[in-house]
């Protein structure tokens, strides 16, 4: 019934892309009048249709007019018309959804006519792509476009100085990575000046590949961190503590198998007794348990873990006076990498060897959290249908699928399983010659880039024969039921060797510009390409070639042997290329156009339909199959004994395959339960970084109001009273007698906290005092301190150091807090156990914490105002900070490698105009990145004169 009623009415995608397919007869109406405009007229549109954003029009309104424009400008630039589907894609793309659009149905463009509207009211428009390549390339290429019409477009790459982000943020069109984005926004919050601040109020962002982005990187939140302090006595001592403790097996439970150690009942009793008669608790608190003494806690089970679960020359050695950690999957040492968490740390005290300090993150953020600070957000991708719950539930952007401009013509088979690896990977092959030898090209995807290396190695050394002749062996003659049975045992067959060796092309996602050359020559006969899911994205395979990738080359080609290219040889050169692309093109048409080979399931359907995608373009000709075997990971956790019995029963020889549509419904419901499971896990780690999300956007908005006030002396009298508050009320609660005040507790605090020696005593000994009235008192000293501390210092001198202290103190506190939730997220899934919701305790002890922070923020100012003795000196050097996001699929730091996204080392974004280094005053050359600047701005070399050479 449901079905009927689809055919008859329509799904609701089919119906919201009809209404904007019917806006876009809208803009086809408007055509005629804008191309009679010339050049300079179709320019001064986008004044017009800025006055009218002034005047309160509405973006929604002036729609049609932009894209219209847009699309003639388009045009006269790139040579390019947006078709009708385009069109409706840009205008999702508007309203803040996502746009599925199929490979080849030209996204890059899609996006241009929504940035233009959206950059209208001079807000600035972000557009986030997944690697520098990409985002170099589309802010060169659309950015012509944009240009034409008036805006300014900036692109944001690795390796710009301060002041070249701050110009390309300040452009009506920004282009880069998410990282890129992401850092910026962690770096703007760590900055003590407004004026060094990058980035604007976030308004609109696209982002190109949303699936891979939002949901494949935002696996893994960005972080900076920094050098923490000197705590190699905390380490030494927890590590004796709990080598004493664990000589008792009764104190721990050990689980070999999952790599777990907890402390039994009796084993925290002893260890609490241990610390607490050492006076290592925090002051105030009785119980290890407390929340102040969280990070003792974890230090305790790192050291735990140290000392059970990490065996000398298994899972480590000492080389060279370090711990050097093995693989252990291939007994390699693991040079330069370290445990985490201060689990490092642990096995260095454990061994009694220098314990090297750990990182400490300074700041950091979630991708799904940094990108819901947009007040708008929308994406495009080939593949987003799968997870539309996901980008509902946490983006609040819904899917639509945008139909093809051409009808698609691709034939996608049923996946052919083999029992073992060996006779799968022998499939392949044969199928990959025979595809070179028929001069189809193919493209074969798979899962890592361990096993593109392992295919090239088999490709390599892989010879193709076909067979010419069989003849029955003469004991069989006559025979011909047995003969069957054996199968080739029982002929003697006569082979041909058609081939040693395929050539091929390996893509492994690393060298983006490098491979978005090798990706655009996919599409020749006969070629083969291997590849892992992201490699090469952002670039079509066009059957016979691409023709702008191939101008790019020869240009590049030109100017590296220093000819100057006329436009005369410009042209000539394309009209070759296109001659020699149309022959291409008709012998890969007639071979059956590109052949996608997926040598295994991944378990996301979204990924293998990225790979499906790749073929089949505009209504070209294409084939797709996937190749599994019983031992892929898949099928091995889900069916893979179960499949391998039922081949055996059936009698299925070796080298054959079985194949059925109902195995590819089990294959896809096995990658539905990996996916949900995957999607739970997400949101629940998204559950728990949004509490810590509303402080840190609490914590953020406070530093920026510090930074935008100029006098903060209204702020510090509030918290100088609130201490003086705090500390009454502390050392004299209001319903307590006064023979049961701590006078003494009180006097020793307002000589530490507040700087004064009062006769606290005397007053409490006076006949009816209250305590409120001896707050009353202390208040008036405090004030009369700071009055006395500001005549001496100066009123000017005292606001920079009120806001320098405010800065530098909620900086350290946050930290010190990030440390603390860190430590409690690895311990609260044990309240499990006690039948309470880890969350829920996650939520109050989190928010027990920010309240210590808030509260330790205002005692600290007000000591460090009221106490410290300034003399004024230049500022200490800034450690250097290191920026964290790790590839989810590698585990690789993906900002430790900036080469990776620009291979060749070529100058990117304002680079190019650097100067060379003799224009540098004499013997400016040899100062070290790292020293001060010798113009004496204070500025580091690298960060000042260094960066114009």
């Amino acid at each position: 019934m449901l079905g009927f009623a689809k055919k008859l009415f329509g799904s609701s995608n089919d119906r919201k892309v009809k209404a904007f397919q019917e806006h876009a007869q809208r803009i086809n109406a408007l055509e005629p009048k804008f191309a009679a405009l010339s050049d300079d007229e179709l320019r001064m549109m986008t004044d017009a249709f800025r006055d009218r954003v002034a005047n309160g029009e509405t973006l929604d309104k002036i729609l049609p007019e932009a894209f219209a424009v847009v699309r003639e400008a388009s045009k006269r630039v790139l040579g390019q018309r947006q078709y009708d589907v385009q069109l409706a894609g840009g205008m999702i793309l508007h309203e803040g959804g996502i746009a599925e659009m199929r490979t080849g149905e030209g996204k890059t463009l899609v996006a241009v006519a929504p940035v233009y509207l959206n950059a209208l009211p001079g807000k600035g428009v972000h557009v986030i792509t997944v690697n520098d390549y990409l985002a170099r390339r589309d802010a060169e290429t659309m950015g012509k476009v944009y240009r034409f019409l008036g805006l300014e477009v900036g692109v944001i790459v690795n390796g710009l100085s301060q002041g070249q982000r701050q110009a390309a943020y300040a452009a009506d069109v920004t282009y880069g990575t998410n990282n890129e984005f992401g850092f910026d926004y962690l770096r703007d919050n760590l900055v003590y000046d407004r004026r060094e601040m990058v980035q604007r109020p976030h308004n609109f962002a696209i982002v190109d590949e949303v699936d891979s982005i939002l949901i494949d990187e935002a696996r893994t939140p960005l972080i900076i961190s920094g050098p923490t302090e000197d705590r190699s006595d905390l380490y030494k001592i927890l590590d004796g503590l709990v080598k004493e403790l664990i000589k008792d097996k009764d104190t721990f439970e050990l689980d070999e198998k999952q790599k777990q150690v907890l402390l039994t009942e009796l084993g925290s009793e002893r260890m609490e007794e241990a610390l607490e008669s050492g006076g290592h608790f925090a002051a105030d608190t009785t119980g290890l348990y407390d929340a102040a003494n969280i990070s003792l806690v974890h230090h305790t089970n790192q050291a735990l873990r140290a000392n059970t679960l990490y065996q000398r020359d298994k899972d480590y050695i000492i080389k060279g006076g370090e711990i050097v950690l093995i693989d252990e999957f291939t007994g390699r040492m693991m040079t330069g990498r370290r445990l985490s968490e201060g689990l490092h740390q642990a096995i260095e005290a454990k061994e009694d060897v220098k314990i090297q300090p750990e990182n400490q993150t300074l700041a950091s953020v979630t991708i799904q959290n940094y990108f819901r600070l947009y007040q708008k957000l929308s994406g495009m991708t080939g593949t987003a249908a799968t997870e539309a719950q996901e980008f509902g539930d946490i983006y609040k952007m819904d899917v639509l699928e945008v139909p093809t401009n051409r009808p698609i013509q691709r034939k996608d088979y049923d996946d052919e399983v083999y029992r073992t690896h060996a006779e799968k990977n022998q499939a392949i092959a044969k199928q990959i010659a025979e595809c070179h030898l028929a001069g189809q090209p193919i493209l074969v995807g798979t899962v890592s880039i361990e096993r593109s290396e392992q295919l090239s190695d088999l490709l390599s050394k892989f010879e193709y024969k076909v067979e010419v002749s069989r003849k029955l062996k003469p004991q069989y003659e006559g025979k011909a039921k047995e003969a069957e049975k054996i199968g080739d045992a029982a002929y003697d067959i006569t082979y041909e060797t058609k081939l040693r060796g395929i050539p091929h092309s390996v893509l492994n996602a690393r060298q983006h510009e490098l491979e978005a050359y090798i990706v655009a020559d996919a599409g020749l006969p006969g070629v083969v390409t291997i590849a892992t899911n992201m490699a090469g994205r952002g670039t079509d395979i066009q059957l016979g070639g691409n023709l702008e990738m191939k101008m790019q080359k020869w240009l590049l080609e030109q100017r590296n042997m220093a000819v100057e290219v006329t436009p005369e040889m410009e042209k000539a050169q394309e009209a070759q290329y296109k001659a020699d692309i149309a022959v291409q093109r008709e012998i890969a048409l007639a071979a059956g156009g590109l052949f996608v080979l997926g040598t295994e399931r991944h378990e996301s359907r979204r990924i293998d339909n990225q790979l499906r995608g790749r073929t089949g373009r505009q209504g070209d000709p294409g084939t797709s199959k996937f190749y599994l075997s019983c031992e892929d990971d898949l099928l091995r956790i889900f069916a893979g004994d179960r499949l391998d019995s039922i081949m055996k029963t059936f009698g299925v020889a070796e080298g054959e395959a079985i194949t059925h549509p109902w195995l590819n419904r089990a294959i896809e419901t096995a990658q539905k339960r990996v996916e949900t499971r995957n999607y739970d896990i997400r949101k629940n780690l998204l559950k728990y970084d949004d509490v810590v999300n509303d402080q840190r956007k609490a914590v953020f908005e406070q530093r920026q109001e510090f930074m935008d006030s100029e006098d903060l002396s209204e702020l510090v009298g509030d918290f100088r009273r609130d201490v003086v508050s705090d500390l009454v009320e502390r050392y004299m609660p209001p319903k307590a007698y006064a023979e049961q005040w701590d006078i003494d507790g009180l006097d020793e605090k307002v000589r530490t906290t507040l700087g004064l020696e009062l006769p606290l005593h005397d007053w409490a000994a006076e006949e009816g005092v209250s305590n409120e009235e001896i707050e009353e008192r202390l208040l008036a000293a405090a004030d009369a301190r700071a009055a006395e501390r500001l005549e001496q210092i100066g009123a000017d001198q005292t606001r920079g150091l009120e806001k320098q202290f405010m800065l530098q103190m909620i900086d350290m506190q946050w930290r010190e807090h990030l440390v603390h939730l860190d430590h409690l997220r690895g311990v609260i899934g044990l309240r499990g156990y006690g039948q309470r919701d880890p969350l829920n305790e996650y939520k109050t002890e989190a928010f027990a914490l920010f309240e210590n922070l808030l509260y330790d923020l205002r005692h600290n100012v007000t000591r460090w105002l009221m106490t410290v003795e300034f003399r004024f000196q230049a500022p200490p050097e800034m450690p250097e900070f290191q920026e964290i996001h790790l590839n989810p699929g590698t585990g690789e730091n993906e900002m430790v490698n900036p080469a990776a996204q620009n291979p060749e080392g070529q100058l990117i974004g304002d680079d190019r105009a650097k100067l060379p280094v003799e224009a540098l005053p004499p013997g400016w050359e040899m100062t070290g990145r790292n020293s001060p600047c010798p113009c004496g701005s204070g500025r580091k070399f690298k960060h000042c004169h260094g960066a114009l050479v």
